[in-house]
């Protein structure tokens, strides 16, 4: 049917979006201070595409604050933006035009937006003084992708979310488009060239993930995001830097279209439907990063392109002067997720990515920002967290905060609203303080051990919630933190001042590769140390993708620009480290064995029942009880296997845990065994492979159960039986 043949009737104001009814395409949409909404609708997503505006502005079309009608004849796969008229006047906060083509915040897909450019969508004059504040009437709604109206008809073939209880889960980080774009992808994982760099890519990723052994695959945001964003080329090649990690949203209900395979109009939300049901069939569960706390709009001299045409000062949190964005998450605004309609987006958002999407869990980036009010404080109960925690239909799901923004907030250990987990980046820094010998972290690290009781027993969480981590997406990568003593980001075209400063790193003898063998085995068995702190520690584990054969980055630890070789995963590297890989893959399966790695509440270190040994004691490396502020680098630990005492699901064997960060080998004492058990090594960072690591079953009883010494910068897992 041609646009001019298609029939408007009233229609209905919820649900908010557009939906397919029975005859047509419902749309709705929310603005409190406009004037007059505009639907326009397009013959297809070809910049000069036959278009036909409607205005919805009659009170027929209005109820309250949203703007509503039926298109008759319309269905699934027709495009369409808005306009919305209303006030000029940044100083009081509204920064309507008419001219603008609008993408509605419900949108559950956009056209090709590969050739998007945002400096086209900028809402004043720019060169202008006072910038902002000039009108721009020159916008062209051509320059726009189009919002596309989406069915929710797809064969799940009974698919339902895993619901795997995070502490039997091994999370893996990764971006869709980095993990199989590399060259190396098509010989070495057999990925075709027209599926690199997508969620078809993924797919056939899936025998890698069962083989390396992970639970659940936690992606970097796939929400719609404008790749073009960036200003700057690269100061050595010329090329244009591209947003490649993509926390820059700009339609929260739609999956990226520059990773599908799939180029036809809503080809992206099957395939990524088809990629979620595909990994659930191989029992790896899908967590998305998503970033609620700021839009793609930036800054006041940012585009224009939804939220700030559609009502600026409801979906941002406004300065005093209202011509001024408040800037908590460093990236030129803050998204208003207290206010109630707001609020509401991100509850409905979060329900269609669960209920049609099938999605296991969020991690929410500077999550401490949905934490503030429409002033932004930070409450003490805020609504959002606690409804998104409270949920019914979120009840299941994981939920993960990144407890902190860049407006100064931190909150890790306490973030509100209940059952929330968390990044713990206090795990990340006392592992890597502890084994680059820094002298007095051997109880902070323990602590860490422990499931860090210091930062969530006090209000009722469990060991579980302490998301624990040595490396993830922003920062180096675990094979660089071994071999650069600073960061090399100058490939970012910011003369390498962006980028954090502190990563607690260490090169060992040499910035960068090395020829010296020596050199590069200290690494490796660096690289190990941190795998057995992260893998058998309480909490849940998350391993940066790439880590498990050492994957680099070229010492840059802020890639967030670069989508190509610098991110992207060589995966020759696994060829060249397959001991690396292979150490790895044996840990996971090592923790998800056992359940004295996987506890559900934190360690008493008292006796259990039926004076049975305590559920942990501490030694020194001589065997006696430890004395925390008399010991620097070494230090041991016996774990009690015994169900009862343990609350674990199974008896298990106990574990003598030993560490030694100093740079001389050191001698330990074993704790004695009960009469008929012997000690079992299992694990020595110290040896090469296979020696590194012995699989239980064909481990041989130590020859002397005494005694035991631990190279220079190892760690011994030896266990009783």
């Amino acid at each position: 049917m041609k646009l001019d043949d298609l029939v408007v009737e009233q229609g209905y104001p919820l649900p908010l979006g557009a939906v397919p009814v029975s005859d047509g395409v419902n749309f709705s949409i929310f603005s409190r201070n406009a004037t007059g909404v505009t639907l326009v609708l397009f013959e297809d997503e070809s910049p000069g595409a036959a278009r036909r505006e409607i205005p919805i502005n009659t009170p027929k079309h209005r109820l309250g604050d949203l703007w509503f009608c039926k298109i008759k004849g319309l269905c699934a796969g027709a495009l369409y933006l808005y306009k919305v008229d209303g006030s000029y006047n940044p100083e009081r906060g509204f920064r309507f035009n008419p001219n603008a083509g609008l993408l509605d915040p419900y949108a559950k897909a956009l056209s090709n937006t590969s050739n998007w450019d945002l400096a086209k969508n900028l809402g004043y004059i720019k060169g202008d003084k006072a910038k902002d504040l000039s009108y721009n009437p020159g916008l062209s709604i051509d320059d726009m992708p189009r919002c596309v109206v989406i069915d929710d008809e797809f064969d799940w073939q009974g698919d339902i979310p895993l619901n795997y209880p995070l502490r039997r889960s091994v999370l893996y980080e990764t971006h869709v488009r980095g993990l199989t774009m590399h060259p190396s992808c098509g010989k070495a994982r057999g990925v075709a060239e027209e599926r690199k760099g997508t969620y078809a890519g993924v797919i056939d990723m899936i025998p890698y993930f069962k083989d390396l052994g992970v639970t659940g695959i936690e992606f970097l945001p796939v929400h719609e995001f404008c790749e073009n964003e960036l200003p700057r080329s690269n100061p050595f090649t010329g090329a244009k830097l591209k947003n490649y990690w993509g926390y820059s949203t700009v339609a929260f209900f739609a999956p990226k279209t520059l990773y599908s395979s799939d180029k036809t109009i809503g080809g992206q939300v099957r395939e990524f439907k088809t990629m979620v049901r595909e990994l659930h069939k191989a029992g790896l569960e899908v967590i998305l990063d998503v970033v609620f706390n700021h839009t793609g709009e930036g800054s006041e001299t940012g585009p224009t392109f939804g939220f700030r045409g559609l009502d600026n000062s409801i979906y941002y949190i406004l300065n005093d002067n209202k011509r001024y964005y408040q800037n908590y998450s460093g990236c030129g605004n803050t998204v208003n997720c207290n206010n109630p309609v707001v609020r509401g987006l991100i509850i409905d958002c979060l329900h269609y990515w669960v209920m049609h999407m099938h999605i296991d869990g969020f991690r929410f980036d500077l999550g401490s920002i949905l934490g503030r009010n429409q002033k932004g404080a930070l409450m003490e109960n805020p609504p959002v967290l606690e409804q998104i925690a409270e949920d019914p239909v979120l009840r299941n799901t994981k939920i993960i905060a990144e407890a902190w923004d860049a407006g100064g907030a931190y909150q890790v250990g306490w973030f509100p609203g209940g059952r929330w987990a968390e990044w713990n980046d206090r795990f990340r820094d006392d592992a890597r303080r502890y084994w680059r010998a820094d002298p007095g972290n051997v109880s902070a690290l323990a602590t860490r051990l422990s499931g860090s009781s210091d930062l969530y027993l006090r209000d009722g969480r469990k060991p579980f919630h302490s998301i624990n981590f040595i490396t993830c997406h922003d920062g180096f990568t675990m094979k660089d933190l071994v071999s650069y003593n600073g960061k090399h980001n100058e490939a970012n075209g910011e003369d390498n001042r962006d980028g954090g400063n502190n990563d607690l790193s260490c090169n060992y003898g040499y910035e960068g590769p090395s020829r010296d063998g020596g050199i590069e085995l200290t690494r490796i068995q660096q690289m190990k140390n941190f795998f057995v702190t992260l893998l058998l520690s309480q909490g849940t584990p998350m391993i940066l993708g790439g880590d498990e054969f050492a994957r680099t980055q070229g010492g840059n630890n802020n890639a967030y620009c670069q989508d190509n070789e610098i991110s992207w995963y060589d995966w020759n590297l696994q060829e060249r480290n397959t001991g690396l890989y292979r150490f790895v893959k044996e840990l996971i399966a090592f923790r998800l064995k056992h359940p004295c790695f996987m506890r559900p509440e934190f360690y008493t270190g008292h006796a259990g029942k039926y004076n049975a040994p305590p559920d942990v004691v501490w030694f020194d490396a001589k065997g006696e009880l430890i004395d925390w502020d008399d010991t620097e680098y070494t230090f041991s630990y016996i774990l009690n296997g015994t169900k009862a005492d343990t609350l674990a699901d199974k008896d298990d064997f106990d574990f003598f845990m030993m560490f030694n960060a100093s740079l001389k080998s050191v001698p330990f004492t074993l704790c004695d065994l009960s009469p008929g058990k012997l000690w079992y090594q299992c694990i020595d960072t110290g040896f090469s492979p296979p020696d590194d690591f012995i699989p239980p079953e064909t481990a041989k009883p130590l020859d002397n159960q005494k005694k035991y010494t631990l190279k220079a910068r190892s760690c011994v897992v030896l266990f009783a039986k």
